[in-house]
């Protein structure tokens, strides 16, 4: 094992398949010279020249059109969005384009195309840079959606996704970047559709997506102190889904909290409440709790922005309410 940040993994996952497979190349806006707006894509023009790592105009939809064209032609494209923001300048290329050909042609065609693209809260970027739209893409047969929390299952579902023969869209979380986890020397492919279970427990199930993830973990930890076990599934990908998982997890501990930094209404949690009602109902012990952002466009002032994204004093809450010990 060694450790490596988010950041690094993203990167290590990319490096690797670029010298794996003459296929694979990426594009987008400014990820050659300057190394993404993140920093993510640093070094690698370097080591794999324009043709590999290639700069591209500021159009979202030249960019993930072309990486459609390229991707049925038998390329294995990797294509940064660089603000998640931005995905709707490219959705009728994603929903309309990447999604049909494969169902539209029988299976003759393919686009095995990875859209990778970054957003959320916590560092004040104001309204139109910062939204969580994860819970769009899982509307649209024919898309795979990924949203890993730690830097080893980003680096092993990022491999997932580019060898996979279906669009991709990729989320990752911008506060995450610099996180640092332990992650083993040799790549290890992950599944997609294969949920994770950081933490097991036996009062209440916390379902929890990207930067959730973290907030739930602590939340779980102030919990213990308070006599509640807590479980917490990241289910990693979001289509498809681990319904298994996730229905198993809630019958164990008859309560469920589903957290999501995006907003609360028309989020990804209601749909988990939708599966876990239809799979754990006679298991369910009192109402699933929901945990999401507050519907409203997020504000630039740094405490305005706390103030409407969910942290881990809200999970706890939540947490609390499903067991009926409400605290302060």
């Amino acid at each position: 094992m060694r450790e490596l940040t988010y950041r690094e993994a993203v990167r290590d996952a990319l490096s690797r398949a670029l010298r794996a497979d003459d296929r694979v190349f990426l594009m987008g806006e400014d990820i050659a010279e300057m190394g993404g707006s993140m920093g993510v894509t640093q070094g690698l023009l370097a080591e794999f020249g324009p043709e590999r790592v290639r700069n591209t105009p500021i159009s979202e939809m030249a960019i993930v059109g072309a990486g459609i064209g390229a991707a049925i032609q038998g390329m294995r494209p990797i294509v940064e969005i660089m603000y998640q923001d931005f995905l709707p300048l490219s959705m009728e290329q994603i929903v309309t384009q990447a999604a049909k050909p494969r169902t539209m042609s029988g299976g003759q065609l393919s686009v095995p195309l990875t859209i990778r693209t970054q957003g959320g809260a916590g560092w004040s970027p104001g309204a139109q840079h910062a939204q969580q739209l994860e819970s769009w893409f899982t509307h649209v047969p024919g898309l795979k959606v990924v949203f890993p929390s730690t830097p080893e299952d980003v680096r092993g579902l990022l491999w997932s996704s580019i060898y996979d023969d279906n669009p991709v869209v990729f989320f990752e979380h911008r506060t995450l970047y610099p996180l640092k986890g332990a992650v083993p020397d040799e790549l290890e492919p992950i599944p997609l559709g294969k949920a994770r279970i950081h933490r097991e427990g036996e009062d209440v199930t916390v379902v929890a997506i990207g930067r959730l993830v973290h907030e739930a973990l602590r939340a779980a930890e102030e919990a213990e102190q308070e006599g509640i076990s807590v479980e917490v599934v990241d289910p990693r990908t979001l289509l498809p889904l681990d319904e298994e998982a996730i229905v198993a997890s809630v019958r164990k501990t008859t309560r469920c909290v589903t957290a999501h930094e995006a907003v609360t209404r028309g989020g990804f949690g209601a749909e988990l409440a939708a599966v876990i009602q239809h799979g754990a109902f006679d298991y369910l012990d009192a109402p699933i709790e929901r945990v999401g952002a507050r519907f409203t466009p997020l504000p630039f002032a740094p405490v305005l922005e706390e103030w409407c994204v969910p942290h881990a004093a809200d999970v706890l809450a939540a947490i609390r309410r499903t067991v009926g010990r409400h605290g302060d």
